[in-house]
């Protein structure tokens, strides 16, 4: 597999992105790319639930969108706030379920609306958006 390359915006609000295959192993890579932004950026406290958030959401993207890749970005959309999303091109959007006690699966949005401040959806023409956002405490 190809190694993707990182590289920070040089204008424009900071982010990081990464175009990655539809497969479950993209998750470690995700999350990877979300330490070395929140590192970067100097947010270290947020690293584990962003990781945790983008292994979720790329989780979403695999199971359930079309094509053979999906889009992970992290942005700094504010100096305490941080956005991570993942963008795929399916058009069917995320609804949080409330699984059996024994369902393996079923959890990763309500895991998602725990950790964020704030999490949603920003529907597209090719797919969709999901996006969920940290802030670091004062």
């Amino acid at each position: 597999m190809p190694q993707p390359t990182t590289r920070g915006r040089p204008t424009g609000h900071p982010g990081y992105s990464e175009n990655l295959p539809r497969k479950p192993e993209s998750a470690a890579i995700a999350r990877r790319l979300v330490r070395l932004a929140l590192t970067a950026w100097r947010l270290d406290d947020l690293a584990d639930d962003g990781a945790l958030i983008v292994s979720e959401l790329v989780a979403n993207a695999v199971r359930h969108a079309r094509r053979q890749s999906v889009r992970v970005v992290v942005e700094r959309v504010a100096p305490c706030t941080v956005r991570v999303a993942v963008a795929d091109f399916s058009r069917t959007l995320p609804v949080p379920c409330t699984p059996k006690d024994d369902a393996e699966a079923g959890r990763g949005l309500a895991l998602v609306a725990m950790l964020a401040v704030n999490w949603g959806t920003d529907e597209r023409r090719w797919g969709k958006v999901v996006w969920a956002e940290l802030e670091a405490r004062g």
